[in-house]
């Protein structure tokens, strides 16, 4: 089986010899490029028939042109060199040039390269797309447990009546400063007619998708992508969730979706790829509400004057969307908590950057057919955030949704509803399994808005609405909505600390004497690249982070450790693993369940079970398999291709009541057995007595919070000389705060990588980061690069990106050039070329050629003239990075003639990376040699 998304643009080409370079050069990873800006560009050292290769500063620019747009996804565009991801790629406005600067000389003995995804990384473009063999469990997922129905429909239409008005300020109403550009303010109201007092309010955010559709009255590769050019329409996103608005408004809440295009349009250049555009995108327009809501204005008067409750807020984002609410969150509580945003939803979200969202509410939607964002990296705003913030006590919970895809939550991005041309993300044959738009369990269009309705209206009315009846729906014991048919999901939830006692998060090594007979536990967090051998324990050996989405990395915070395990192996029915429970804490009577989270090691055997025996203090214990209670071993669907299966940690949720004969008030212990299977091996984590509880949910104002400074320096002349950037809390903490800082970006020859964990000490409140950065004499472009701060630990992201620029300081070199004279015979011949010193820029000029005596194809002609249409009298040059000598060349045409010398010229107009005064009339002399 081949499951793939359509939206994978794939080019073959192959490359002819390159010239050789000699610069000096480290490995390169990073967003945005620095590229020369020249006219035309420097000549390419490396060629296919839709990509070139140039030097510039730092390395190599890699450039893949494209017939077409690229697609607007949600993941990150890479470049991938004979299957080797090179890096994030800029995209012109057009989107059909991606450009990256790598210092992997790999380019340069190029056969094939591709646009990749983020998402997809493993994946292979060129595989068969026929029907394989089924995964070995796929079956029991077409006939996977259900658990019972909720007593109410959170999908249902409610007693209200709802009324639907826009409001639109203008496509440039508002400058976002985390895009640099302006945005439209514009969104669609969805209300309760006849409700009476301050409501909640609920804001959804559409994702990246595209932004325009139609043809352009003036088609120009030089259009802005936003506004729409003439005659193209922006394409409504944001009218794509009418669902779950209705079905929540119609239950007495408001609800407004907003329209982010222009974000969409422009943040392909963004540091962050436009989280933090979003997050202030958001809080824009909850300034409006405000205003609304208390004074009024245009174009609602005093319609919702009174009617908004912005002390009681929820965030719904989709795809990258999902990763802007998880911002705005954090953001409002950064500027004071001014707005109360209590619950966050992120569906199909990125997470590019591992930040963690603690004290709020959250839930985080998961779809296993993901075709967009198929590396499930959401999973880590949970897994992140769970433990971040010692007392949190805000709920969160994730949602995997069997047989969805990306798109299909949004009508607008569905085929047969959306106005604007669609797709349905994930491809591949349409009747493979499990994810196949004919497959039995692939949930349709219409189902899958179902499930998300359900889902999405649920969540804000438990969190907002405090509707206790929609506990049973994100507490781990997948109860299911009416309204959601036959699809199946599988919950795991963290209850809020009051109502839940950690036993063990089994992220340490467990203490000596807690695991005998014939297994081990050990210790493990993220993955191996098959054949590889990892310096710590990793969790799995895989090619494609998309199967594991505990554990790929985050592509601007790569160096930040993955979520870390417990990995049981086993040989024997003989194993056990105690957990002892501590004095204090023995007495169990008042929570609801035990439960942990696991899966089975896909390098183990297809099918494994454990037991659960809980013991107490004189002896007794119960027992439980854990496949009685859970599928959470049964391995998940799919065949070892196109990132399925997904190894994902699922509930085992024990009820406490089923644990006869033990005395609830002393627990000493809980033993994960082997006797069920002969041998296995799985994964656990986070296990706890809890009960359902909504918790307190709120901004976390009282949180220091952590910002990277941004810093300017000179490059210096020669040798190594270090540049302070600081991190900094807004106030000292009692106890300690730590966060993960990195380099990342263009960090070429010039910047050095750093990775590694800060820790504050109680009372500190400032910390040096210290970054090499290495000088020399040549002249060369700024180089821009980012500090980035991850995966806080008791303190809360502000200025999560500190901006570094390395600035140079060398003067620029002089260029001389000289005249020419030759002889007939010689073909192929330069003018003289000279530069004053080395350059790490690419020196290029263009001009024209003009005829004296000499005449154009007859005599001679520009080197770039093929001989055929219309003459071309273009001639250009360069000095390649490191070089002092250069070319500006033409061809010395031969005749059997006998005639005296002959002359033309060469105008030189134009002049990029070095000195020289222009226009420079530059002659040439032929010699007649017959």
């Amino acid at each position: 089986m081949t499951c793939r998304t359509n939206e994978r643009t794939t080019v073959r080409v192959i490359g002819r010899t390159a010239r050789s370079l000699s610069l000096g050069m480290v490995a390169l990873l990073g967003v945005g490029t620095l590229t020369a800006t020249a006219a035309p560009p420097p000549p390419s050292v490396a060629q296919g028939n839709q990509w070139d290769v140039r030097a510039v500063t730092g390395g190599y620019q890699l450039t893949l042109h494209l017939d077409t747009p690229a697609p607007m996804r949600a993941s990150l565009p890479l470049l991938a060199v004979d299957g080797k991801p090179l890096g994030v790629a800029k995209q012109s406005p057009d989107r059909k040039s991606l450009t990256l600067v790598s210092a992997d000389p790999a380019v340069l003995k190029a056969r094939d390269v591709r646009l990749v995804w983020s998402g997809d990384l493993g994946k292979q473009s060129g595989m068969s797309r026929g029907i394989t063999a089924a995964g070995p469990t796929d079956a029991d997922w077409l006939k996977a447990r259900r658990g019972p129905l909720l007593p109410a429909d959170p999908g249902a239409l409610g007693k209200y009546k709802v009324d639907t008005a826009e409001y639109n300020l203008g496509n440039e109403a508002v400058y976002l400063p985390g895009l640099k550009h302006r945005s439209e303010l514009l969104g669609k109201v969805y209300s309760p007619r006849g409700a009476i007092g301050p409501r909640p309010l609920v804001v959804f955010l559409h994702g990246r998708h595209e932004v325009c559709y139609g043809e352009p009255t003036h088609p120009s590769d030089n259009d802005k992508p936003w506004p729409c050019p003439a005659g193209m329409k922006a394409i409504p996103s944001y009218r794509g969730y009418d669902g779950p608005a209705t079905a929540l408004a119609g239950n007495g809440y408001q609800v407004v979706s907003i329209s982010a295009n222009a974000i969409n349009a422009w943040d392909s250049e963004a540091y962050d790829a436009g989280a933090q555009a979003r997050a202030e995108l958001i809080l824009d327009h909850l300034a409006l509400w405000r205003k609304w809501s208390t004074i009024g204005g245009a174009p609602f008067g005093t319609r919702f004057v009174g009617r908004i409750d912005l002390q009681n807020v929820g965030l719904m984002g989709h795809s990258r969307g999902g990763e802007g609410v998880a911002r705005a969150a954090v953001l409002n509580a950064d500027r004071g908590g001014q707005y109360g945003i209590r619950a966050v939803l992120p569906l199909a979200p990125t997470d590019f950057a591992r930040a963690t969202v603690p004290g709020v509410a959250m839930s985080v939607v998961l779809p296993y057919c993901d075709g967009d964002v198929s590396d499930l990296q959401g999973q880590k705003f949970y897994d992140d955030t769970r433990y971040s913030v010692g007392g949190d006590t805000a709920p969160r919970s994730t949602v995997t949704v069997m047989g969805a895809n990306h798109n299909f939550f949004n009508t607008e991005w569905t085929p047969g509803q959306s106005v604007a041309p669609s797709n349905d993300d994930w491809f591949g044959d349409e009747k493979a399994s499990p994810c196949g738009a004919k497959y039995p369990g692939r949930l349709t269009a219409k189902e899958q808005q179902a499930v998300g309705t359900a889902y999405v209206a649920g969540f804000f009315r438990l969190q907002l609405g405090h509707e206790k009846q929609f506990l049973p729906q994100f507490d781990g014991s997948d109860s299911r909505a009416a309204s959601a048919g036959k699809a199946v999901v599988r919950v795991v939830s963290q209850a809020p600390l009051g109502s839940r006692r950690d036993v063990n998060h089994f992220d340490k090594t467990l203490p000596a004497g807690a695991v005998t007979g014939k297994v081990t536990a050990t210790v493990c967090a993220g993955v191996t690249t098959t054949g590889l051998r990892a310096a710590t324990p990793t969790c799995m050996a895989t090619d494609d982070w998309s199967n594991a989405p505990h554990w790929g990395t985050a592509w601007f915070a790569a160096k930040t450790p993955t979520t870390a395990v417990t990995q049981l192996k086993w040989t024997g029915t003989n194993g056990v693993v105690r957990v002892s429970v501590p004095a204090g804490q023995r007495d169990v009577r008042r929570f609801a369940a035990l439960t942990f989270r696991a899966a089975p090691d896909p390098a183990g055997a297809p099918k494994t079970d454990l037991s659960v025996r809980v013991v107490d203090g004189h002896g007794r214990a119960a027992v439980v398999p854990v496949s009685a209670v859970s599928d959470a071993l049964v391995r998940m669907p799919g065949s070892n291709d196109s990132g399925l299966p997904k190894n994902l940690l699922r509930t085992v949720r024990i009820p406490v009541s089923s644990l006869k004969g033990v005395d609830l008030r002393d627990v000493r212990a809980v033993e994960l057995r082997t006797d069920r299977v002969a041998s296995g091996s799985a994964y656990v984590s986070d296990l706890s007595f809890s009960s359902p509880g909504l918790g307190l949910s709120a901004p976390a104002v009282l949180l220091p919070k952590l910002s990277a400074s941004s810093v300017t320096v000179k490059e210096g002349d020669k040798g190594t000389h270090l540049v302070d950037f600081w991190v900094t809390m807004s106030r000292p903490s009692i106890r300690p705060v730590s966060v993960y800082v990195e380099t990342n970006g263009e960090l070429g020859e010039s910047v050095g990588g750093i990775g590694r964990q800060l820790v504050f000490q109680p009372g500190q409140v400032r910390q040096k980061v210290t970054v090499p950065i290495t000088g020399n004499t040549r002249d060369s472009y700024d180089l821009p690069f980012s500090l980035v701060l991850s995966a806080p630990h008791d303190g809360l992201l502000n200025e999560s990106f500190g901006h570094g620029l390395v600035l140079d300081d060398d003067p620029t070199p002089t260029l001389t050039l000289t005249n020419l004279k030759t002889t007939e015979k010689t073909g192929l011949v330069s003018f003289g070329v000279k530069l004053s010193a080395p350059s790490d820029k690419y020196v290029s000029f263009t001009g024209v050629l003009k005829d004296g005596t000499a005449v154009i194809r007859k005599d001679y002609t520009s080197a770039n003239d093929e001989g055929t249409g219309p003459v071309d009298r273009s001639i250009d040059g360069y000095v390649e990075p490191g070089q002092t000598t250069g070319d500006l060349s033409v061809k010395i045409l031969d005749d059997k003639l006998k005639e005296p010398a002959e002359t033309f010229s060469a105008v030189i107009q134009q002049i990029d990376g070095a000195e020289l005064k222009v226009p420079m009339t530059l002659t040439a002399t032929i010699i007649d040699n017959d």
